[in-house]
């Protein structure tokens, strides 16, 4: 048997170091499990299968036209051919200083700015230069799936700090602080959130702040969804709200969710400016420059006006209450009304043990598999966020295909017994 067709081992990262195909770092990264879903959905749809597909966090708009025409007039200059600074245009670089102290109030420099492969890298790269083996980070679950791989890549601790559905998917100080130990260095915040669509209100983002200020804490704040909430409520910026943390804060955000340009791949880290400078250096060896037609993209992106932006969030708003409603007329789901992003994520304890369609699912990974196969609808299961027991589904999608896809989950779910 040759090398190329031998199996692989059961444990490959217990194997011997000279038998050890993958490394053990990289070998216990877990795929992601948004954009497993998603690319088996689509792989269905592309068979004839009429999947619909509730998985990617991903606007079904396209890039508003005077992005795309910026990025075309980038085409044809020649010095958008070569590389640029590895830490991005100095023009983006500074429409990502205004558009800061525009949205959110935070004053930094363009020293303090790193340009990235969208937010995955910025997350990755602020957890790399923060993080020593051993440290620890408190992780509000559910989470995002990449946070706790990123922080495993650091060689780094994910702590998860469960909040449920009665909380509102919100963590409060005093269960943060029973999961600080003296190996605690950073707290991962997001809001509004990625899965829940969870939004903290001002007093309790302030409070928060000033407990990891008080105990010498960093804070990474993930900023991708500030633009998109609802019914009144707002996502104020911690290191605003609490500026003596602001020596001690990284804020990571992007052009993806909020422009529709998921694919353009542009993200930004803020930070202080040797942690900025040690990111760069990081990115100068793993990517170096972001793509310079990307790049411009975005300086047209945030130097326009906001009004594409409201247009999706008002098409957003519409689509989050008929989901909600809906999914709270299957018995056996409770679904909190979210009040930013663009998902939704409804406890599914109620259906599972129980028989649906000839079958029984006993987790919310073999509920998803179920709600696949019998009803052609993805969605992605709550251990893929550190909490089973749910489901997220994005509404980022038209809103024919999401009244559809409800549509099949209230009657195949309504079958249970």
């Amino acid at each position: 048997m040759t090398a190329a067709s031998a199996p692989e081992p059961a444990h490959p990262t217990d194997q011997p170091a000279t038998e050890r195909r993958i490394s053990r770092r990289v070998g216990a990264i877990a795929e992601s499990a948004t954009l497993a879903v998603d690319a088996k959905a689509k792989a269905l749809k592309a068979a004839g299968k009429p999947v619909i597909g509730f998985g990617a966090g991903e606007p079904d708009f396209p890039t508003p036209d005077y992005i795309v025409e910026a990025a075309a007039a980038a085409c044809r200059q020649p010095a958008m051919h070569r590389y640029t600074p590895a830490g991005g245009l100095p023009a983006l670089k500074d429409a990502i200083v205004a558009k800061t102290a525009r949205d959110s109030g935070l004053q930094v420099a363009a020293n303090q700015v790193l340009v990235t492969n969208g937010g995955k890298q910025a997350v990755y790269e602020a957890f790399a230069a923060l993080l020593d083996p051993g440290d620890e980070v408190l992780l509000p679950a559910p989470y995002w799936t990449t946070y706790p791989e990123a922080i495993a890549l650091a060689g780094a601790v994910p702590v998860p700090v469960v909040a449920d559905e009665q909380s509102g998917y919100l963590v409060s100080v005093s269960e943060l602080e029973a999961a600080r130990t003296p190996r605690t260095k950073v707290l991962l915040f997001c809001s509004p959130s990625n899965p829940t669509g969870a939004v903290y209100p001002a007093e309790q983002v302030e409070e928060i702040g000033r407990w990891a200020a008080e105990h010498g804490l960093w804070v990474l704040t993930d900023e991708i969804y500030e633009h998109l909430t609802y019914g009144g409520a707002t996502a104020p910026s911690m290191p605003v709200l609490v500026p003596e943390l602001a020596d001690r804060c990284v804020v990571v955000n992007g052009v993806a969710k909020t422009y529709a340009m998921t694919g353009w791949r542009v993200g930004w880290i803020l930070g202080p400016a040797d942690v900025v400078k040690a990111a760069t250096n990081l990115q100068s060896h793993a990517t170096s420059n972001v793509a310079n037609v990307s790049q411009a993209a975005a300086v047209a992106a945030l130097t326009g006006d906001l009004s594409a932006v409201a247009t999706m969030r008002q098409a957003f708003d519409r689509r989050r209450q008929t989901i909600v409603s809906m999914l709270r007329e299957i018995p056996g789901v409770a679904c909190p009304e979210p009040q930013g992003a663009f998902y939704v994520y409804p406890s599914v304890k109620g259906l599972l043990g129980r028989e649906i369609a000839g079958r029984t699912a006993h987790s919310s990974v073999e509920l998803a598999e179920l709600i696949l196969d019998e009803a052609e609808v993805a969605v992605v299961p709550g251990e893929a966020f550190g909490t089973p027991g749910y489901l997220r589904m994005s509404y980022a999608l038209g809103d024919d295909d999401l009244v559809e896809g409800v549509g099949r989950l209230q009657r195949l779910l309504g079958q249970a017994d």
